[in-house]
């Protein structure tokens, strides 16, 4: 007997503010699989998730949709649903952070931090609509450019002449949700004291294995450079939950979304517990999340390793210091290539979970995702010439041939009887046994793994098949004791291939039941072999995957996207146009030679002893964070560049400096002696990607 686990199960909530893709697919069908998994393996385990639906993105779209907030969210949060049942995402409960239950826990949480002194306040200096009262980002401003005066420039850099520069150096600026001009306005802000839990955080992220190695050593480079103080709230207009208790002149004061979001684990989970209250399958939430049961059940998370930090230090700090339990694991993945670029809108390989549903069965992608998702923090590579391949060699070629070239012997010459007893117990042992091997892979993550033992199986099947040519021994006279015997052998191996690929293709295996007629494909069934069982007659359970199918695909990925999408800015006849004549000039080569990439500020710090000098920890979406000094300190207060994405040139040789070493430089514009302003860029860039 096993000892049963209670284990609650979480994948990052996507955000309701847009379609599902490819990319995110890769952690929910991870997060299925696992979770079917462990289900298998006779544990209990929920999975729990949310819609995201909060922040001043989602406000501005429904705006934009002439809907409320309220009716935006509703509707994405359909879109998602649907999604992830085509692709056979199996949650206990899907929720929304826009919810009652979310609304108390986050004031609970908040309220047990700041009476226990972990908030703080403080003054933050910001472009503002007065028209709008909306503070803005710099997507959401326009004007001249300071440098060439092209119009209708945004308010970060020009599209014409390419140079970079804060908003509030834009000539005749301009709101671009109101027109109207934009002024300079403080407000108060509220701050979670982070660097008041780094021991607790150094401790944590070291212990139990709650954290793959490299997720921990990146963070301990956060700790290295030293944690900041989080801002947490955010002004009014603002799609979201206020914050509670605030003096009366501060109406305005909403939970900044990364607050309330991770929240909506706990939220989801109590909205399921309420469901089952007084069923046989009732949950107790304080029994998963009040920190004295901590060791009593097990909690993880599922997440993307762009979300690392918020997961792994913001979250487990805001739980310990509210008096509730941390998660067990965290579990980051990496990111998904297409036939090994980024995806690409313009190559349509930025594809719609709803597209590829269109045109391919959603179980040759699960298959695929887990024969490449290991336990690592890697990207993993959707190339579309060997999905194809593998799909069709693997699960077309091998495990189900296995069945279709044997039960047409059983069912027309022995009326669908299995013979009586095993003709080759060491092969089924052999196969047998190979499951705890499987299980263990499962358990572990190591789904790549999982797969190749479960091939080898089927190889093991086909060979013995091969071998014994029971359609060669059927046109014999005297054999029929041996074809039945042989078909049988291959029948129970198909069976056990099937236990082991249920948490993969359960769409597969529940029509395999019907044609083996049972019930029960769970880990232990396979110790329970089909002897003197009657099965059913064979029907085809999985088709080739054709090519063109795939480039159907692909050609409806661009004319979906292309249609979806309207241009952020009106592109000029031609940049050139603009442009002085300069002999001046470098070639393509040399500019090539420069790699900047997407950058994400996870620390920012003064030097002590340099006065111009700020330590920047730069997420560039490698293993591990860099470390670069940049002469901006006269002009920037650490805090104002934190969490920002900024361009890091990473191919400078790394400078040995009297305070470390520098591993990049940000970049900047304007002149060191009458100010310098970082070049930053919107929320949506991806970390790592490289500029062109």
């Amino acid at each position: 007997m096993i000892k049963v686990r209670e284990i609650l199960v979480t994948s990052a909530l996507p955000y309701a503010n847009g379609y599902i893709h490819l990319g995110h697919l890769v952690e929910y069908i991870q997060t299925d699989i696992w979770v079917r998994a462990m289900k298998a393996q006779g544990h209990q385990v929920t999975y729990v998730c949310a819609d995201d639906a909060h922040g001043t993105a989602i406000m501005l779209k429904a705006e934009a949709n002439g809907v409320t907030p309220e009716e935006q969210i509703a509707s994405v949060k359909a879109s998602h649903e649907a999604d992830f049942a085509k692709f056979l995402i199996e949650f206990d409960n899907y929720h929304s952070t826009h919810s009652e239950e979310n609304k108390h826990f986050s004031e609970l949480i908040y309220r047990r931090l700041n009476n226990a002194g972990h908030i703080s306040t403080k003054d933050v200096e910001q472009l503002f609509d007065p028209e709008k009262q909306l503070f803005l980002a710099d997507r959401f401003v326009k004007g001249e450019c300071p440098e060439c005066a092209s119009p209708d420039q945004y308010g970060d850099n020009c599209e014409v002449c390419g140079t970079t520069y804060d908003a509030t150096e834009l000539k005749n600026p301009y709101s671009t949700l109101s027109d109207a001009t934009p002024i300079l306005k403080t407000s108060k802000h509220y701050f979670f004291d982070l660097p008041e839990f780094e021991q607790f955080l150094k401790d944590w992220t070291r212990s139990d294995e709650r954290l793959q190695v490299s997720v921990a050593n990146k963070l301990q480079e956060w700790f290295e450079a030293g944690l900041t103080s989080w801002d947490i709230s955010r002004d009014a207009p603002y799609f979201g939950f206020q914050i509670p208790d605030t003096p009366s002149d501060e109406p305005d004061k909403y939970f900044y979304v990364w607050l309330d979001a991770p929240v909506g684990y706990m939220a989801s989970f109590k909205n399921l517990c309420d469901k089952r209250e007084g069923s046989d399958q009732a949950l107790d939430f304080d029994r998963y999340w009040a920190q004295e049961n901590e060791h009593k059940t097990e909690v993880y998370h599922f997440i993307g390793k762009d979300i690392v930090y918020f997961h792994a230090l913001f979250w487990p700090a805001m739980l310990a210091g509210s008096e509730f339990r941390t998660p067990t694991g965290v579990f980051a993945h990496g990111f998904l290539m297409v036939n090994g670029e980024k995806m690409s809108k313009s190559r349509g390989t930025f594809i719609k979970a709803e597209t590829y549903a269109e045109h391919l069965h959603p179980e040759y992608l699960r298959y695929y995702f887990a024969s490449k998702l290991s336990d690592k923090v890697e990207d993993i590579n959707l190339d579309l010439e060997d999905f194809m391949q593998k799909v069709n060699s693997d699960l077309v070629g091998k495990v189900v041939n296995i069945a279709s070239r044997s039960a047409g012997f059983i069912v027309k010459k022995y009326d669908g009887m299995l013979s009586e007893v095993c003709a080759e117990p060491e092969l089924l042992e052999d196969i047998t046994k190979t499951g705890d091997e499987i299980a263990a892979a499962y358990e572990n993550r190591e789904f790549s793994r999982a797969m190749r033992l479960i091939m080898q199986c089927a190889d093991k099947a086909n060979e013995y098949i091969d071998g014994k040519k029971p359609w060669s021994l059927a046109k014999q006279e005297g054999t029929e004791q041996e074809v039945q015997d042989v078909c049988s052998v291959a029948i129970n191996i198909f069976r056990q291939l099937m236990v082991y690929l249920a948490p993969v293709l359960p769409e597969l295996t529940a029509n395999a039941k019907t044609f083996l007629n049972i019930e029960d494909l769970s880990f232990a069934s396979r110790n329970e072999w089909l002897l003197g069982h009657k099965i059913n007659k064979f029907k085809p359970l999985m088709q080739r995957i054709e090519e063109k199918n795939v480039t159907a695909m692909i050609e409806d990925s661009k004319a979906s996207l292309t249609q979806s999408e309207t241009p952020a800015v009106d592109q000029p006849a031609s940049a050139a146009d603009n442009a002085s004549e300069s002999d001046d000039y470098i070639g393509i080569e040399d500019f090539a030679k420069v790699e900047m990439k997407v950058a994400h500020v996870v620390a920012c710090n003064h030097v002590e002893g340099a006065d111009k000098l700020l330590q920047f920890t730069l997420d560039v979406g490698e293993e591990s964070p860099r470390n670069v000094f940049s002469g901006i300190r006269k002009f920037y207060e650490p805090e104002q560049l934190l969490d920002k994405k900024v361009i890091c040139v990473t191919n400078l040789a790394p400078r040995k400096m009297k305070f470390g070493v520098s591993e990049g430089m940000v970049l900047s514009t304007g002149h060191p002696k009458t100010g310098l302003t970082v070049v930053t860029l919107p929320d949506d860039c991806v970390i790592g990607d490289t500029l062109a």
